[in-house]
C-alpha cells in the first residue's frame, strides 16, 4: 500500500483528499501546517506528498526547500495543490524541485492522475537501475563470448559453479574454465568483483544505445 503525505491548512479540503486516496486505496498521513508535515516525513516517509503553499508559519515553498534537502526524501514526488495559478509561483515551485502542480479546485480524476502518474515514473527509475538477467548479450559487450556471457549472468545471480554447471547442462570444471576466462578479461581476481562488474553492465540505463 502507497503512503500519501497530505500537507494542507484548510481542513475540509484536506479531509476531502484524505477521503478519497483512502477510497482508491492509499494510506494517508494528514498534517494540518508544514512543520508537521515534515515531522510525518521524516518519521514515516511518505511515497508522495501533496503540499499546499499558502499555509501560516511555514509557506510550501519551505516545505519543499527542507524535503530536498534532506537525503531520506530526496526523490521522494512532491506535488504542489494551491489556489495560487501565476505562473512565477509555478516557476518557482518546479525550479525548487516539485513535480507537479494541480491549481484548486480540481476533480478527484485530476488528483489521482498526478499521483499515478509521478509514482508510475519513480518505479519507471526504480527498475532502470535494477539490473536486468533477461539476457547474456551485455554481457559479450565487455569481450567475452556468447558462453563465458551464459556463465557470467549466472554469476551475477549468485550462483555457484555447480548450479551453474547443472543449469547450462554443463561440467563444473568447464563452468570453472570459462570463469577464469572472465576474470583475466575483465580484470578481477576474485567472483565478487566479477559479479559488480556484471551487475552495472546488465543495468538497463548502462545499455541505452548512444
Amino acid at each position: 500500500m502507497k503512503t500519501v503525505l497530505v500537507i494542507e491548512d484548510e481542513p475540509h479540503m484536506r479531509t476531502n483528499i484524505t477521503k478519497l486516496l483512502q477510497l482508491e486505496g492509499y494510506q494517508v498521513l494528514e498534517a494540518p501546517n508544514g512543520r508537521i508535515g515534515i515531522q510525518f516525513a521524516q518519521s514515516q516517509p511518505p511515497d508522495i506528498i501533496l503540499c499546499d503553499i499558502t499555509m501560516p508559519d511555514m509557506d510550501g515553498f519551505t516545505v519543499i526547500s527542507i524535503v530536498r534537502s534532506l537525503p531520506s526524501l530526496h526523490s521522494v514526488p512532491f506535488i504542489f495543490l494551491t489556489a495560487r495559478g501565476d505562473a512565477r509561483d509555478i516557476r518557482t515551485g518546479m525550479s525548487m524541485g516539485a513535480d507537479d502542480y494541480l491549481p484548486k479546485p480540481f476533480t478527484a480524476a485530476d488528483l489521482l492522475n498526478a499521483i499515478e502518474a509521478r509514482l508510475a515514473r519513480l518505479q519507471s527509475v526504480a527498475d532502470a537501475s535494477q539490473p536486468s538477467f533477461t539476457s547474456a548479450k551485455p554481457l559479450e559487450k565487455l569481450g567475452l563470448t556468447p558462453a563465458e556471457a551464459n556463465v557470467l549472468l549466472w554469476m551475477a545471480q549468485g550462483k555457484s559453479n555447480a548450479d551453474i554447471a547443472a543449469i547450462l547442462n554443463t561440467g563444473i570444471a568447464t563452468v570453472k574454465k570459462h570463469a577464469q576466462h572472465i576474470f583475466d578479461k575483465i580484470g578481477v581476481d576474485n567472483r565478487a568483483s566479477a559479479m559488480l562488474i556484471a551487475r552495472d553492465q546488465l543495468t538497463p540505463h548502462n545499455n541505452t544505445p548512444c
